[in-house]
């Protein structure tokens, strides 16, 4: 099933695999119990206001938390707040939940925890609930153009 964040990557020649599960809940950790993949190699992609009508997206691993502080750094403004649902759905097109950085309608800036590109494959939000690509994190790194940075809460 092609996703926009499906097509998006065929046209620049990025390789994925698609997986598809039965989504009864939002979230990585469903996701990734659903689809028998480890939480800290699946992302959740968040929505992030950075002020002045700017904002940016957030790879994750699943099982951390995004620093605000840190996201801002990385973007070079003062502070970082999560967007709203209706902001993060309006700018991707995806409804929350299924909120992916590939096609998204507005063009954003994408951050990548560091952590994440210590593993071989990730699996990604496709655009749709219930629809995850299975990719190399180096691939969405290229795909994206994206930065990658600390951007986990120490705990």
């Amino acid at each position: 099933m092609p996703t926009r964040a499906a097509k998006f990557l065929k046209q620049k020649r990025i390789p994925f695999e698609i997986i598809e599960y039965e989504h009864e809940e939002k979230g990585a950790v469903f996701a990734a119990r659903a689809i028998g993949f480890p939480l800290e190699q699946t992302i959740k992609t968040l929505v992030a206001d950075l002020g002045n009508k700017k904002y940016a997206l957030a790879l994750m691993p699943g099982d951390k938390h995004l620093s605000l502080k840190h996201l801002a750094r990385s973007c070079s403004v003062k502070k970082a707040a999560m967007a709203d649902t209706a902001t993060a759905e309006r700018l991707t097109g995806y409804f929350v939940g299924g909120i992916s950085p590939f096609g998204t309608k507005q063009r954003l800036s994408v951050v990548m925890e560091e952590r994440l590109t210590d593993y071989d494959e990730i699996v990604i939000n496709a655009g749709q609930r219930g629809v995850m690509l299975k990719m190399t994190p180096d691939d969405i790194i290229k795909a994206l153009n994206c930065k990658v940075a600390d951007l986990k809460l120490e705990t």
